[in-house]
């Protein structure tokens, strides 16, 4: 491959200028042409020198769910609910239509032992692999999701109810971004780091090491049954470590796909699949696992009240949890915002996507009032067109179905409640009875206005298709009315003005803002995750790769054969002059950190003379 593209670059330099580029009369042609072949020799080179044979990709193969043919029909249960009468089975069905998918038998407490058992055994081998042997595990799985995608989207709809467009964005775009990026970066943000010493311990060389910690857990939600179950493990084989994954039990049938990918990925690459490990259980069987002794790390994705019991359960191992509790993000208008329609269409993909079921979706618009009626008028429209259906039988919808019904009547009570305290409901507020699909899940895409801050429907996260707007008098309340909820993830931002963009950013609370675009931090794996009421600590980028390893400081010689440290006699145990030794350390101290020369050289006399 060098010797070919050595010669490439040796025949086009041989050739007369006029046989390159025969239009001198258009200087840009040759221009453009010439930009051109550097890029071609430039990808040539980089193909043939830098990519190291070791990580290429291995093609492998996963059975595709039957549930996937168009000639599948399912049986449409009556009354479709994940729990069966007199039996613990899990019953999973499709949320769009009230097809049976299959059914799940959830883990045991024994099973979760073994489960770990494995993924410890596994880790032990897995830990001694090379950067390059990780990345050829990930560079795998990427090869198959981009070559799968059909297979994954329709897999993620069946199990979910959401459509193949939400499914691309929320499950394989970011999941290929995440590979991408640890394949890319990850090396460097796990290298052990040099950090700075001072003046007594200038001839010590210290370092801080990120190191796997063993077998980590994922608790993981089922509004992206896909990328959430993917997502942590994509991290915690990179560090090194194993992984049990819990997923929802709304999603329990796709999980079992999705992991075999994984599983798939390290198999194709000669190494134990025991490593991914994914369980279902009902809630009461969690605690085991969250309790467990062998687990070193977890990370859960879910609403507030399991949140508490989860982390009440690891605190009885001392394990430490990030933990995502969605939120109730704002997406603040500013007067002066340029191109209306265009962050029209922002926000509705922020409010609409997945049906609203997203923990960084846009749970409030706060205009300023010069804007406010416009914005109303671009929506209303758009809003009621929206179609709803099963993106499987029919593709040309809008918005998929909710994951159950169970919070519909939540949400209508919600919605009466604000209605009945001014706001004005003008699109939809109830649950939606499909004509094709009865059994399916749906509520009406909502537009609610004049919300103010004091109803609870500005309060509490609705997680549903639910566009609500809230008119703000000013920069400074546009701020306030977005920081008056106890949650705090994620917000947006559209405006003009540098200098108020920048106003808003440094004053909501929030873990991340996207300016003049909604949720795109994600896309570029920056940390995810919240402060206050939506939780603490991040996943994904740096800060999330780091978080799932043990942080080790190392402190040694930088010239151990000349310099190392020695104890002075005068605190040398036993201590034979507690006087001598207070002068002692008093000195060293002053030579440490005296502010003048004086004070140094003083300190330094101190310590000769008492030594």
């Amino acid at each position: 491959m060098e010797r070919l593209a050595g010669q490439f670059v040796l025949d086009l330099f041989d050739r007369p200028y006029s046989d390159l580029f025969p239009s001198k009369s258009i200087p840009w042609i040759a221009i453009f042409s010439s930009f051109i072949v550097i890029v071609v020799v430039y990808l040539i080179l980089t193909y043939s020198v830098l990519i190291d044979e070791d990580e290429l990709p291995v093609n492998f193969t996963v059975p595709i769910p039957e549930q996937c043919s168009p000639a599948w029909k399912g049986e449409v249960l009556e009354e479709p609910n994940i729990k069966v009468s007199g039996s613990s089975t899990i019953q999973c069905y499709c949320p769009a239509d009230g097809r049976l998918l299959g059914k799940s038998n959830p883990a045991t407490p024994d099973g979760i032992d073994r489960a770990i058992v494995k993924a410890k055994e596994a880790q032990v081998e897995w830990a001694k692999t090379t950067w390059a042997q990780r990345r050829r595990v990930l560079k795998t799985m990427l090869r198959y999701v981009l070559r799968n995608q059909d297979a994954i989207a329709t897999v993620a709809c069946l199990d979910s109810g959401k459509t193949k467009v939400d499914a691309s964005f929320g499950e394989i775009l970011v999941t290929a971004e995440k590979l991408k990026w640890t394949i890319q970066h990850g090396e460097k943000v796990l290298r052990p780091e040099k950090r700075p010493s001072n003046f007594l311990m200038m001839y010590k060389h210290n370092e801080v090491r990120w190191e796997p910690l063993g077998v980590v857990a994922a608790c993981v939600s089922w509004n992206y049954p896909f990328h959430n179950l993917i997502g942590p493990i994509i991290s915690a084989l990179f560090t090194g470590s194993a992984i049990i994954v819990k997923v929802s039990e709304r999603t329990a049938w796709s999980s079992q796909y999705f992991t075999s990918i994984a599983r798939a990925s390290l198999a194709a690459c000669g190494h134990s699949p025991q490593l991914v490990q994914s369980i279902v259980c009902w809630p009461q069987t969690a605690n085991h696992l969250t309790s467990h002794p062998d687990i070193s790390h977890i990370t859960f994705i879910g609403s507030r009240p399991i949140a508490h019991s989860v982390c009440a359960s690891a605190s009885k191992s001392l394990t430490p949890v990030c933990v995502e509790l969605g939120g109730k993000d704002p997406a603040i208008i500013l007067d002066d915002v340029k191109n209306l329609p265009k962050v029209a269409s922002i926000l509705m993909r922020g409010i609409f996507q997945s049906a609203g079921q997203n923990c960084v979706g846009i749970e409030r618009i706060i205009a300023l009032g010069a804007v406010y009626p416009q914005l109303i008028s671009l929506l209303e429209p758009r809003i009621q067109t929206l179609r709803l259906g099963s993106t499987l039988e029919d593709p040309e919808i809008d918005v998929g179905a909710m994951i159950s019904a169970d919070s519909f009547p939540r949400l209508e009570a919600l919605i009466t409640e604000a209605v009945s305290q001014g706001a004005r409901l003008l699109l939809g507020g109830k649950r939606y009875i499909h004509p094709i699909y009865p059994e399916g899940h749906y509520f009406s895409p909502t537009l609610l206005v004049d919300v103010l801050p004091t109803m609870r429907i500005a309060q509490e996260e609705c997680f549903g298709p639910i566009c609500l707007l809230m008119r703000a008098d000013s920069l400074s309340s546009a701020v306030t009315l977005a920081n008056s909820t106890m949650y705090a993830l994620g917000a947006s931002v559209f405006g003009s003005s540098t200098k108020d963009l920048n106003t808003v950013v440094a004053n909501v609370k929030a873990g991340m803002v996207s300016v003049n675009d909604f949720a795109v931090y994600y896309a570029v794996q920056l940390p995810f995750g919240g402060v206050g009421g939506s939780g603490y600590g991040r996943f994904a980028g740096e800060e999330g790769l780091r978080a799932i390893c043990n942080t080790k400081s190392v402190c040694r010689d930088r010239f151990p054969a000349w310099i190392s440290t020695a104890i002075p006699s005068a605190v040398d145990y036993p201590i034979k002059s507690a006087h001598r030794a207070w002068e002692v350390c008093k000195g060293v101290v002053g030579l440490g950190y005296g502010e003048r020369v004086g004070e140094r050289v003083s300190a330094l006399w101190s310590i000769v003379r008492n030594s």
